[in-house]
């Protein structure tokens, strides 16, 4: 039952929220993301494939910051690459104040810039276990994910 103050017509319910659409399929931006990483030397940098998985978004980039400046480094690092080569804004972001879990949202990608405490504390990759996952071998970048490969060689041949 609606309280006195709620009215019940579908003129007044609130509009849903509206997310903008990128310019940019997920998995560029999520090899961007991954150079991004890589370039600012993140630790164990995991792509986790969600589109068979999750409406939520194709892709995480998951990446492990040593310290708050690195964790800085990292996330800038990502929006400036993704800005500067793909001419994409993340949709929101959040935790550049404390530095100790960063979230970078790109609609279809979704970066997470952890400190190795709160990586191991929310171990992502477990929680989303049934998702296809590939890590970045150390000093390797996105070249490496094949499976972020083959996605972007049927983009060339098409």
């Amino acid at each position: 039952m609606a309280s006195p103050n709620q009215t019940t017509s579908p003129s007044s319910a609130p509009s849903p929220s509206r997310r903008r659409i990128p310019d940019n399929p997920g998995h560029v931006l999520a090899a961007q993301a991954v150079d991004a990483m890589a370039e600012k030397k993140a630790a164990d940098i995991t792509v986790l494939d969600l589109r068979g998985v999750s409406g939520m978004a194709d892709f995480f980039v998951i990446g492990t910051g040593g310290s708050d400046l690195q964790i800085r480094a990292i996330a800038n690092g990502v929006m400036d690459r993704i800005r500067e080569e793909c001419d994409e804004r993340p949709y929101k972001k959040e935790g550049l104040e404390s530095l100790q879990w960063v979230l970078i949202d790109y609609v279809d990608v979704v970066v997470h810039v952890f400190s190795k405490e709160k990586r191991e504390h929310y171990n992502i990759e477990r929680l989303w276990g049934e998702a296809d996952a590939e890590t970045v071998p150390q000093d390797g970048d996105a070249g490496d994910i094949q499976l972020l490969q083959s996605l972007l060689s049927k983009d060339s041949d098409a």
